[in-house]
């Protein structure tokens, strides 16, 4: 995110993505050290991961604003609400419950919810679309790598939630599948499908798009369908999770087939009456053809492989 509001490439601030990222490689590399025997390395990076968690949360939350932000090398914090304050969420749904607020910036229209997306910055502030375009500005316009981080961010807030909370937060299936359908409709320029760098939050237009921007394919349009729109989780073991952040009512139907997990080869399948695909109706989930997990509703169900 190189020109933003609360900096330059060149800046030394501290911010919420990189810290992030590290704090993620620490979990990643602790919890690879557990599967290898490495029972040493996995509690020493496991530390890591924690202290960064502490760290983020300490130095880089703004309680008044109730947003993850940028800190500048005076120890000020930036006074913008950007895109990457919702990364921290991409790792961890483990932030104190009262976090969850900053959710609400997500569909408010002076905030990041604009015609063709998610603005790398709140629209209310005064230095937003600022700088120019053509120098990798992330001073507003909407960038569907950091769309991506969002909505996985997003996903995560929404299926980490207790039941019992989840009437409280500040966003719904409804909010994360509205914010997806944006997402695809936006991947288009002149009738086909496109993708490119940035582009006009109001118009859709792709910025500098006969540049390098064309075909600047850096998002994962594919994994939040299968992960979070037909909500495929996977685990480290032979058990998985289906949990669809599609709202009640939108498809009648869907089917994600040759997923290859440990091994073996799952189909997910969602057919609200059984009329479509002929195989009886409701969200299953088949492991070489058998059935192994089945709902009548669209709802988190979890299984285990044969």
């Amino acid at each position: 995110m190189e020109e933003s509001i609360s900096g330059s490439r060149t800046s030394k601030n501290l911010r919420p993505t990189i810290n992030s990222y590290m704090m993620a490689n620490a979990r990643a590399i602790s919890l690879t050290a557990k599967l290898a025997g490495k029972a040493k390395l996995a509690d020493e990076f496991h530390g890591k991961a924690a202290t960064l968690e502490k760290l983020i949360r300490e130095n880089l939350w703004d309680a008044d604003a109730r947003f993850f932000k940028v800190r500048f090398e005076d120890g000020k914090l930036s006074d913008a609400r950007e895109g990457l304050g919702f990364v921290p969420w991409m790792f961890s749904g483990e932030w104190p419950r009262d976090y969850a607020a900053a959710w609400s910036q997500l569909t408010d229209p002076q905030g990041f919810n604009a015609p063709f997306g998610i603005t790398t910055a709140e629209r209310r502030h005064p230095a937003f679309r600022s700088h120019g375009i053509g120098t990798c500005e992330w001073d507003g316009a909407v960038w569907p790598f950091a769309t991506s981080e969002t909505l996985y961010a997003l996903a995560n807030v929404l299926r980490e939630a207790p039941a019992a909370q989840a009437g409280q937060l500040p966003v719904s299936s409804g909010d994360f599948f509205s914010a997806f359908l944006t997402y695809t409709h936006s991947q288009h320029a002149d009738g086909k499908p496109f993708i490119g760098e940035y582009m006009d939050e109001v118009t859709g237009a792709w910025i500098n798009r006969n540049g390098r921007s064309a075909y600047y394919n850096h998002s994962t349009y594919a994994d939040l369908l299968i992960t979070s729109v037909v909500g495929f989780w996977p685990s480290d073991g032979d058990h998985f999770e289906i949990y669809p952040l599609l709202p009640d009512g939108t498809w009648d139907w869907f089917c994600l087939d040759g997923v290859k997990y440990h091994g073996g080869m799952l189909t997910i399948v969602w057919d609200k009456d059984g009329s479509h695909y002929g195989r009886g109706k409701g969200l299953q989930i088949l492991a070489g053809g058998k059935q192994i997990a089945h709902s009548d509703k669209l709802e988190r169900i979890s299984g285990k492989l044969p």
